[in-house]
């Protein structure tokens, strides 16, 4: 397959998905669209792709958009937003692009969904994991050559996990945590973008879902005390009672802009993110995952390092 079409290729796991692409597309185009022009910048000079200007929940952009293309790769997601919100981003769109691929003939789709994802909409714990399972269920009715992936939470050098606790421990002499004993199997971005492309080309994975995880499994605040020990800020834990986490995430809701935490995130976390073990990993696809600990010190360490570096420059430029 030489013409891809990648949807949230300009985000954090689409950007990796492009690079990879790229190495494996010496001919053909990957084309990744995007609703303002400068976020294309980190993909734009990659081998073969293309980005095009162009609203992918726009019903008729995205018909425009999927026609020529062999196969489309539907990354785009959210956090954090009302339920209608949820519902416009992981059902609607899944929904509008199963019709425009029906529509343009083409048949290939690969879909990042997310671990928690069940048979049950109405049993999904929040509003996020309801409308992951409803989008999944409108994909498995569409009839096209579907492979989907669910990975549990993604880390890399740009990641707004690991690197959101250690600007907060930077911040923060103590932390309050809501949710500290939740687990979780954080993921590479790197492994979660090779499985993606190595399914592309596998006709064998055409109907299955691949449980995306890493070796190891830890608590929540296993991974923010890792978080703070690697960027040089560690600091002491508060772990709050579910009602009081919940109180703290609604706070944080009503501070202005993107919240670091909310409610429907909370109530994610009451469903282990782990692999269960009845889906196929990422060994089915050759893939051995990396450690946490060979990738995450790196880069939260180079953080720390620019860090002092700033503040050794601002020290000196005030004497």
């Amino acid at each position: 397959m030489s013409s891809i079409l990648v949807l949230g290729g300009t985000g954090f796991v689409g950007r990796v998905v492009c690079e990879h692409l790229a190495e494996r597309c010496n001919s053909g185009q990957i084309t990744v669209p995007t609703r303002r022009a400068a976020h294309g910048n980190a993909v734009r000079l990659l081998p073969t792709v293309q980005v095009v200007q162009g609203n992918v929940h726009d019903e008729a952009t995205l018909v425009r958009l999927v026609a020529g293309h062999d196969a489309v790769i539907n990354l785009v997601a959210i956090l954090h937003g009302s339920p209608a919100a949820f519902d416009h981003v992981h059902v609607q769109l899944p929904r509008r692009l199963a019709q425009a691929c029906r529509d343009a003939g083409v048949r290939r789709l690969l879909h990042v969904s997310a671990l928690g994802v069940g048979k049950d909409v109405a049993s999904a714990p929040s509003n996020y994991l309801r409308s992951k399972t409803a989008g999944e269920h409108v994909l498995e009715q569409a009839g096209l050559q579907l492979t989907m992936f669910r990975p549990s939470v993604i880390f890399g050098a740009e990641d707004a996990f690991l690197n959101l606790f250690a600007k907060l421990q930077a911040l923060a002499p103590v932390m309050p945590l809501a949710g500290s004993d939740a687990r979780f199997q954080p993921v590479w971005v790197d492994d979660v973008a090779r499985a993606i492309v190595t399914a592309l080309d596998r006709a064998d994975t055409i109907g299955k879902t691949y449980e995306c995880t890493g070796p190891s499994v830890y608590t929540l605040s296993e991974l923010v005390r890792l978080a703070g020990r690697w960027s040089g800020h560690e600091r002491p834990q508060i772990p709050l009672p579910k009602f009081v986490g919940r109180l703290q995430a609604l706070a944080m809701e009503l501070l202005p802009g993107q919240p670091l935490m909310s409610r429907d995130n909370v109530d994610s976390m009451r469903l282990p993110n782990i692999a269960s073990g009845q889906l196929p990993g990422l060994a089915a696809l050759g893939i051995t995952p990396t450690a946490l600990e060979a990738v995450a010190p790196g880069y939260l360490g180079r953080q720390h390092g620019r860090a002092r570096l700033e503040k050794l420059r601002a020290g000196a430029g005030r004497e």
